[in-house]
């Protein structure tokens, strides 16, 4: 156990990322239960890493704006065909998110296979650089989070339809699966939401936010202590809280 790891000033801008993501993910995650369409964050995700992967092939700089640009445009171009799948075929809507993640997961392996760096790259998609975050992508993840949270608050989306719900959701995933990484862009969004399911609305918000904030924060701490990868840490304490939240008894008004 490494305790002099412990530092604040290591630790405590991957929790302040962490909090954020969460902010955006935990009511987004509720929908996506509620709504059946439980691997759209996996999809998404995955396009939006597919955007990152394309811009860095064509030469642009790694986190530059015209990778962020790339990210989001391929995220809202998913957005907009799950959006005319769910129109043309409501029915088979999970199976077509299925596909599409494998698709463009096969796609950006494909563009990786020239790249000498490319089995590194393709890691740091899957389980993100939390602990690497900078205090400048944390101030736009910031700013994103607090313009999200409040199109969710005020129902701003509703108003382009299914479209609107497509597009706050790919916005929201292109801003954290560079920091987070695509594992831990499912697990905040599904583990949470999934652990409070029982829960009615006002505390069941404020209840999965706990359960995440617990995660990340025990995720954390223990890839520092134990010298392991973050982001998997991070999913594994995500379940663990979910887990131990889900089997608190709940009582039920008469």
């Amino acid at each position: 156990m490494n305790w002099a790891a412990l530092d604040w000033s290591i630790l405590g801008l991957p929790l302040v990322a962490g909090l954020l993501v969460l902010a955006t993910h935990v009511p987004l995650g509720m929908q996506v239960l509620d709504r059946g369409i439980v691997f759209i964050d996996l999809a998404i995700a995955q396009i939006a890493g597919l955007g990152v992967i394309a811009a860095d092939a064509f030469g642009f700089p790694q986190a530059g704006p015209a990778v962020q640009a790339a990210a989001l445009a391929a995220a809202l171009l998913g957005a907009w065909l799950l959006t005319w799948t769910e129109r043309r075929a409501a029915r088979d809507q999970e199976a077509l998110i299925g596909v599409l993640f494998i698709l463009a997961a096969c796609a950006g392996i494909l563009l990786l296979a020239g790249n000498p760096h490319g089995g590194e790259n393709l890691k740091d998609l899957l389980v993100g650089q939390i602990l690497w975050v900078s205090p400048t992508h944390l101030t736009w993840l910031a700013i994103v989070s607090a313009l999200l949270v409040l199109t969710l608050w005020r129902g701003w989306a509703r108003v382009l339809g299914r479209f609107g719900f497509y597009a706050v959701f790919a916005v929201a995933v292109t801003a954290s699966v560079q920091v987070v990484g695509v594992y831990l862009v499912f697990a905040s969004l599904i583990i949470p939401a999934l652990a409070t399911r029982r829960l009615q609305a006002g505390p069941r918000l404020w209840a999965a936010n706990a359960v995440g904030a617990l995660g990340y924060a025990l995720g954390l701490v223990l890839s520092a202590l134990a010298d392991l990868p973050t982001g998997a840490v991070i999913v594994c304490c995500l379940a663990a809280s979910g887990l131990i939240a889900a089997m608190v008894p709940v009582r039920v008004p008469a």
